[in-house]
């Protein structure tokens, strides 16, 4: 431990000495060890998954926050802007700099509701759905591969253990998503 103090004290102001095993985590009070290391795993993969479909989104001047509108509004064609926000999470004025620009790229386009005139619904172009098949296949081959190489046991946990990193409040939000979802790839 006492190395672990030593090294924390030598670091430069402001630049703290990050662990290097998870035996080092848990001697210096950041919990499991364990946790510590998933966490990191997570951003590691995070980085690689979403790096596919970066360097793709690059050719059309977009970025991650267009690939995820375009996502969701591909998986749920007639999307209205109040579901995306609550998908997403982020405020109407981050969401409207991308819409637009999606918007005028013709990606996506804003139909009036058929109930309510003044909902907007949102659907993937032609164009837009391409892109966006394109992308998910990007992502899926990576998890295909990945899934392949792990024993059958393994798949299932997987799943599991994403859904359990979502919010239990949330968790039959995302349940319904996913089957609406499912459900709107079955009729295209």
């Amino acid at each position: 431990m006492d190395e672990l103090v030593a090294k924390k004290i030598s670091e430069p102001p402001g630049v703290a000495a990050w662990p290097n095993t998870a035996a080092e985590a848990a001697v210096a009070g950041d919990g499991d060890g364990d946790a510590l290391e998933l966490v990191e795993l997570f951003f590691f993969a995070y980085r690689d998954f979403v790096g596919d479909a970066d360097r793709l989104l690059e050719n059309y001047g977009f970025g991650r926050a267009h690939h995820r509108v375009l996502h969701f509004v591909n998986r749920r064609p007639g999307l209205t802007i109040a579901a995306l926000l609550d998908i997403l999470r982020i405020t109407k004025q981050s969401l409207n700099r991308v819409l637009k620009q999606l918007l005028e790229a013709g990606f996506v386009e804003a139909r009036a509701g058929v109930v309510d005139r003044r909902q907007r619904l949102l659907y993937p172009t032609p164009q837009g759905a391409t892109l966006a098949r394109d992308l998910a296949a990007l992502q899926s081959a990576r998890f295909r591969k990945v899934m392949d190489e792990l024993p059958p046991a393994a798949r299932g946990a997987a799943s599991k253990f994403l859904f359990a990193m979502i919010d239990s409040g949330e968790r039959e939000r995302v349940r319904a998503h996913l089957a609406c979802a499912k459900a709107a790839g079955a009729a295209t």
